[in-house]
């Protein structure tokens, strides 16, 4: 029987790392991840993650090179980072998915610099988010604990390393009440891990992650490619088999209210909840208000996407990520989801949340306001819509 504890998001992961009881976990200190592997460190010393070896490292670069080697060599893996040790890691990111390595890694989002900060935005996430990861997004604490589970699952059978992103902050030091499966529900839904068809082997010794010749090297990415739309098309059915195991389902996206809504609010992580509140009273006052959540960035679900918004008037994508120079991502793929449309939608851009500002309930409805003020002219902003700028503040 599961069991029901308040926990905060930190350690929600770390209660879902746990249950997966991968061998090896490696990672470095950083606000506000530190309690994840803090956590995984105790439960390593009290033997409630039997067999498990933890790897003190010098860096995140060191992390996730340790987890790649042990991977490598055929067991289940773990690290956990943030913001700038996640840029840190940048190299190796490459090199943990283009070897199709299972690896899961919790980021607890944080701005990356300049100027420095501690709060939650997307940009750590954002910046490697074409580097070949399954990318996951957190709401709350249970989902925290639900996308570890799942998260291993699905880059076990694709053989391809997950990123669970989880807010900072709102998230990873936000307590709430969290259904913590037994280890035998578990080990119904993930097996006891079985290594990948190339593994490193002194009885037979072979080179990994060599020089590739032009010859060879876009095919090698094309497999990649292939594999990420592999996991797109198996996301939904191992998120309903979670559903029979623990009852509580997953898909790549939430869509709710969107037919025929005059606004729909896309949003990634904890500001989904937000959204689906916001979208509720406006509802109850009359004003046809939807709401989409992306859990999947990473394989991106633009046929879904396209379903859920084909029919509604207007969409405000919110961004928690600057897309400097251009516009959010979260927004352009958006876009290019509908780009097929013969009747589009409009979508206009919002950036909002950056460096722990608070994605409030006044900053979505004057969201949806904006994007009514748009459609009653019948045009989107081109640029993206910069929300609670206080002008002047800053010389």
């Amino acid at each position: 029987m599961p069991q029901i504890k308040a926990l905060d998001g930190n350690w929600a992961v770390a209660e879902g790392v746990r249950l997966a009881g991968p061998k090896v976990v490696a990672a470095y200190p950083i606000t506000p991840q530190t309690p994840i592997v803090e956590r995984v460190a105790d439960f390593i010393a009290d033997g409630s993650l039997p067999g498990a070896r933890y790897i003190a490292v010098e860096s995140e670069h060191s992390a996730l090179s340790a987890v790649v080697g042990a991977a490598l060599v055929g067991t289940r893996v773990f690290t956990a980072t943030a913001g700038a040790g996640l840029a840190l890691m940048h190299e190796v990111v490459g090199v943990a998915s283009g070897n199709r390595l299972p690896i899961v890694m919790a980021v607890a989002n944080r701005a990356l610099p300049s100027p420095w900060s501690l709060q939650v935005d997307h940009s750590d996430s954002m910046a490697e988010r074409d580097m070949g990861w399954i990318q996951l997004y957190a709401e709350n604490c249970q989902e925290a604990l639900d996308l570890v589970l799942l998260g291993y699952r699905l880059a076990e059978e694709v053989r391809l390393p997950v990123m669970l992103c989880l807010d900072g902050f709102y998230v990873s030091h936000s307590t709430e009440v969290v259904s913590v499966p037994d280890a035998k529900e578990v080990a119904a839904f993930l097996p006891a891990y079985e290594p990948g068809p190339v593994c490193l082997d002194p009885d037979c010794p072979l080179t990994i992650n060599q020089l590739t010749s032009a010859g060879t090297f876009t095919e090698i990415k094309y497999q990649h490619k292939q594999a990420l739309d592999q996991a797109l098309e198996l996301l939904p059915y191992l998120g309903e088999e979670f559903g029979t195991h623990f009852g509580r389902p997953y898909a790549p996206i939430q869509a709710e209210n969107c037919a025929g809504a005059d606004v729909v609010l896309v949003s990634l992580g904890s500001s989904a909840g937000t959204a689906r509140q916001v979208a509720k009273e406006l509802r109850e006052k009359g004003q046809q208000v939807g709401t989409l959540k992306v859990t999947s960035f990473r394989p991106f679900p633009k046929q879904a996407v396209q379903t859920a918004l084909k029919d509604a008037k207007s969409v405000a994508v919110i961004d928690r990520s600057w897309g400097l120079g251009s516009e959010g991502p979260l927004s352009l793929e958006v876009k290019a989801a509908l780009y097929t449309l013969p009747k589009r939608p409009l979508v206009t851009s919002y950036v909002a949340g950056l460096g722990g500002r608070d994605l409030s309930s006044d900053t979505l409805s004057k969201v949806v306001e904006t994007t009514m003020e748009l459609k009653s002219q019948g045009r989107s902003e081109f640029e993206p819509i910069w929300i609670d700028v206080k002008e002047g503040e800053v010389d």
